[in-house]
C-alpha cells in the first residue's frame, strides 16, 4: 500500500476517533453543562456545522482545490481549524461558544474533506481500490467503536474537560502525518523544477 495513503488513513484514524469520544455525548454535555445549553441548541451545533460545511465546500472545491497542485495544504490548514475544536469545547461557559466551535469546525471540514478524498483516490493502487477503500473503512469503524465505549468512560471518571483534552491531543497527532505529506508533497514539486537543487539533496532523507 503506497505510504502516503497510509498516511492519510492513520491521521484520518487519529482524529476521527477522537472526535468518536464525545460523538456518543456531545448532545448531553451541550445540554447539561453550558449556559444556555437546551435540545433546541443541541440541533442548531449540528445545523451550524452542515450549513457551514456544505456552503464552502462547493465553491472552495471547485474553484481553489481542484485548480491547486498541492492539496495538502488545504487539508492541513482545515486539519489545524479542526484540531482546535476540541479545546475551544474545553473551555466553553455558555452555548454561544460552541456555536462559533461549530462554524470553525464546518469551515475546517470543507477546507479538509475535498482534499482528502482527492488525494485518497489519487494514491490508490487502481487494482486493489476496493481492498485499499475496505482498509480504511474498517480500521475508521473500529477505531470509531472503541472511542465511543472510552468517551462515555472518560467523561464519567475525570470529566468533560479531561476528555476534551485528549481529543484534541489525538487530532493534534492525526495533524502531524498531514504536515509529513505535505512535506513529502513539497519536497517532490521542488525536486521536479529543481532536481539537482542543494535543498533535495539535503532533506531526502528526513522527507522520505
Amino acid at each position: 500500500m503506497n505510504k502516503k495513503l497510509l498516511m492519510l488513513i492513520f491521521s484520518d484514524l487519529f482524529i476521527l476517533s477522537g472526535f468518536g469520544l464525545i460523538s456518543p455525548i456531545f448532545a448531553v454535555y451541550l445540554n447539561t453543562s453550558l449556559i444556555g445549553g437546551s435540545l433546541v441548541a443541541i440541533g442548531l451545533a449540528t445545523t451550524i456545522f452542515l450549513v457551514v460545511k456544505s456552503a464552502v465546500q462547493l465553491p472552495l472545491s471547485k474553484y481553489f482545490i481542484d485548480k491547486h497542485d498541492h492539496k495538502a495544504v488545504f487539508i492541513v490548514i482545515g486539519t489545524i481549524l479542526i484540531v482546535s475544536v476540541p479545546f475551544i469545547y474545553m473551555f466553553a461557559k455558555n452555548i454561544t461558544t460552541i456555536y462559533i466551535a461549530q462554524a470553525i469546525y464546518g469551515l475546517g471540514a470543507a477546507l479538509d474533506y475535498p482534499a482528502w478524498f482527492s488525494l485518497f483516490v489519487l494514491y490508490m493502487d487502481k487494482k486493489h481500490r476496493g481492498y485499499e477503500y475496505t482498509v480504511y473503512t474498517t480500521l475508521i469503524g473500529v477505531g470509531t467503536a472503541i472511542a465511543a465505549y472510552f468517551g462515555a468512560q472518560i467523561a464519567a471518571l475525570l470529566g468533560f474537560k479531561t476528555l476534551f483534552l485528549i481529543v484534541g491531543i489525538a487530532s493534534f497527532v492525526g495533524l502531524l502525518f498531514l504536515i509529513a505529506l505535505y512535506q513529502m508533497e513539497l519536497h517532490k514539486a521542488r525536486s521536479g523544477f529543481f532536481p539537482d537543487h542543494p535543498f533535495n539533496k539535503l532533506t531526502k532523507k528526513w522527507v522520505l
